[in-house]
């Protein structure tokens, strides 16, 4: 495999590199095909967007000639990284760890390729780490980390220094577990670089110092971190007020994950086209330039809606997102079911009505009271007369027109509509 992309240099113009543990790192990367490695805790079942960078730059790193290996932290993920945490995350039980493992790998196959002959791994640390009885690992590795180095490290100093929460022995122990990692990837797979989160400085440079005193490295080993994905407020993005923004489907959907890109702030989407857009340098800067002329067209922000939505969903996810988003503006509704409707109308008022009711009839008037689109039958019909009512997007204008199941847009949904963005659901019992 031939390397295609100064990798270093790349990450640079990107914004994404944050430190490197030795300035020739670039050079080291550009003599040949390296092995590097990420972790990533099964801390919950699914990935979220606060893993993408992480997960965007081992692609880089692939998509440059590079070798990957995606860590899953089964052994790792029963204590919980102290980094960047002002408390003590709540132990998982190992049922939940093996669950969320299982989930992670599959979801890890949509960004990297583990198919060719030097494609990336998926390993996982609960292979090597299961094997150690506490004693074996106490005198084979821990008599080679001194603890006063651990202690110079700010994700241990910044717990120790909170009296209200401290930091237990278990997640003291997290940096040591992390550390045996990069050891043992680098004796039995050849990995010389680990990479990670700005938070993971002081995990990475550990786990060079162990290999260093267990003198098992075969070569000069390295470190970098990329740089966390914050708002220019300093906010971590990845949040909104219903949660963090998942890369499952079942959790997030595709339209609201287009949704979360598309909606970004004009302050952040330079950030964010250089940290997750295939786009190149100068076509970034000419997406940018016309920007300014019409910010209203948000053309970076669809680029990377569509790149990411196309990336973790699929091409039918970004149809769907696309579909769910036209038909949010007015586009008329059709082959859609309940969920993509609950998910695409989930901040609007709904009001739910029995089968029986929907079978014998229930009159728009009344429909629109219900659900909260007119605050009188006098003030629907006024709308329905203006021609401002709406079912599933198709205008209405008989004073008297009824509702029945004919008007489901799904099996249990009828979307009502007034004006032109005022929405509401009916929905079966």
């Amino acid at each position: 495999m031939s390397l295609s992309t100064d990798i270093v240099a790349e990450l640079t113009w990107r914004g994404m590199l944050n430190q490197v543990t030795d300035e020739k790192i670039g050079e080291f990367l550009r003599e040949k095909p390296r092995i590097i490695y990420t972790g990533f805790d099964p801390t919950g079942p699914s990935l979220h967007v606060g893993h993408l960078v992480a997960i965007m730059n081992l692609r880089r790193f692939q998509r440059a000639g590079h070798r990957p290996i995606a860590l899953i932290g089964g052994a790792t993920g029963m204590i919980g990284d102290p980094s960047g945490k002002s408390a003590e995350r709540q132990l998982l039980t190992p049922e939940e760890v093996a669950e969320n493992v299982r989930s992670l790998k599959e979801q890890m196959s949509t960004f990297l390729d583990f198919d060719e002959k030097n494609g990336a791994l998926l390993l996982n640390n609960y292979d090597w780490m299961s094997g150690f009885s506490y004693l074996d690992f106490l005198r084979d590795v821990g008599k080679h980390f001194p603890v006063n180095v651990m202690l110079t490290k700010d994700s241990v100093k910044s717990r120790l220094a909170r009296e209200e929460s401290g930091l237990s022995y278990t997640e003291f122990s997290y940096m040591l577990l992390q550390s045996y990692d990069f050891v043992y990837l680098n004796r039995h797979y050849g990995c010389e670089v680990q990479a990670g989160g700005s938070d993971q400085w002081g995990n990475i440079t550990a786990g060079i110092d162990l290999a260093r005193r267990m003198a098992s490295a075969t070569s000069s080993l390295y470190g970098l971190t990329c740089a966390l994905l914050t708002k220019s407020d300093g906010q971590k993005m990845g949040k909104t007020e219903s949660g963090a923004v998942w890369l499952d489907p079942n959790r997030t959907s595709p339209y609201q994950f287009y949704q979360y890109w598309v909606n970004t702030d004009d302050a952040d989407v330079a950030k964010v086209l250089r940290f997750f857009s295939d786009l190149g340098e100068e076509q970034i800067n000419e997406l940018l330039a016309e920007h300014e002329k019409d910010r209203g067209r948000r053309l970076p922000q669809k680029q990377v809606a569509s790149e990411l939505t196309a990336l973790v969903h699929g091409q039918r996810g970004l149809a769907a997102a696309e579909r769910a988003t036209s038909i949010f503006f007015g586009a008329e509704i059709s082959q859609l079911d309940d969920a993509q409707l609950v998910s695409i109308f989930c901040d609007v008022p709904s009001a739910v009505i029995t089968r029986a009711r929907l079978e014998e009839g229930i009159s728009l008037i009344d429909a629109l009271v219900m659900t909260h689109l007119a605050p009188s039958k006098g003030e629907a019909r006024r709308t329905i007369q203006q021609g401002g009512a709406y079912i599933n997007n198709r205008q209405v204008t008989e004073i008297d027109r009824r509702l029945t199941a004919d008007d489901r847009a799904s099996e249990s949904v009828i979307v009502l509509r007034s004006g032109r963005k005022r929405y509401a659901l009916l929905r079966l019992e």
